[in-house]
């Protein structure tokens, strides 16, 4: 599945200050991303804010992405959730006719045991239409997909193609990559263990900052799947302390900030999350200002 290789972006759902869809901000968002080297676009993802879009403004952001976006880039559509049943029938009644891949999130809140993990994601495989993208990401869920499970996943369905390993756990990422079947991508959905992930084997990222700086961050990761250590890490370095920022209060508030000094989009979210802090705002922006981006 070499469309999933190399730096795909969780795009943000920009707001106006009514919290009402940006579309103006959400195409320059896209077009940016497109002319600075983003390899593909994720649609709804946790950075999407996904739990606050309703069903009818997610339909709304897959019509309008996939039409500026006119198959330029792959996109990856996020259908998750902790009711299998409710995921599938979202999936049957979704148009996947621009959509190149599904990322599903495993079950959270719910904290289903291993069995019950895997028994999930078999329902979907047997129904969904496009590649699936495993997405574990414990920190959020309650619950963490261990490596067996995945790797049996990988090895069970066919059109199981992926993980986004997002655990920000060394050891797991080290496992899934001495064990996992030829062909089967572990991307790193941790920012911050991106490069590292990549160049031990993995196939690249799914990134939150990525789509502020994707010029940068797609070039590291590209040195990094040529085995370039020494010239990917001197990106790395340089955008680490960024990183750490947008994760620092919440995501995507943090993310929404940085866009907001970059005058691509608006700082708004929606309850329950707020907007970055005064502070953060102003570490973000000095931050950027010794990037040379404002």
């Amino acid at each position: 599945m070499t469309k999933f290789i190399g730096t795909g972006v969780a795009l943000i759902t920009p707001f106006n200050a009514d919290l009402s869809i940006d579309f103006d901000a959400l195409e320059r968002l896209v077009e940016y991303n497109i002319a600075n080297g983003t390899d593909y676009l994720v649609i709804s993802g946790t950075t999407g804010e996904s739990v606050t879009v309703t069903s009818e403004e997610k339909k709304e952001l897959i019509a309008f992405i996939s039409k500026i976006n006119n198959g330029r880039l792959p996109l990856v559509l996020g259908i998750g959730g902790n009711n299998t049943m409710s995921v599938i029938e979202e999936i049957k009644s979704t148009d996947f006719s621009t959509i190149d891949g599904i990322l599903s999130v495993t079950p959270y809140y719910s904290k289903p045991t291993q069995e019950g993990i895997y028994q999930h994601f078999k329902a979907i495989s047997a129904i969904a239409p496009k590649p699936i993208i495993l997405y574990n990401v414990p920190g959020r869920t309650a619950s963490n997909m261990s490596p067996e499970t995945t790797l049996r996943l990988a090895k069970d369905f066919d059109n199981i193609v992926a993980v986004k390993e997002a655990g920000n756990n060394v050891h797991q990422y080290l496992e899934l990559l001495r064990s996992k079947p030829k062909g089967f991508l572990i991307l790193s959905g941790d920012d911050d263990l991106a490069l590292g992930v990549t160049l031990a084997g993995g196939s690249g990222v799914i990134s939150v900052i990525g789509q502020a700086l994707p010029k940068e961050f797609s070039e590291m990761i590209r040195l990094g799947i040529a085995r370039r250590a020494k010239e990917a890490y001197d990106i790395h370095f340089k955008l680490m302390p960024i990183t750490a920022l947008i994760f620092s209060e919440n995501n995507p508030s943090g993310i929404k900030a940085v866009l907001s000094a970059l005058n691509i989009s608006k700082p708004d979210v929606r309850l329950p999350l707020v907007k970055a802090t005064d502070l953060l705002k102003s570490k973000i922006e000095s931050e950027l200002k010794v990037l040379g981006k404002s």
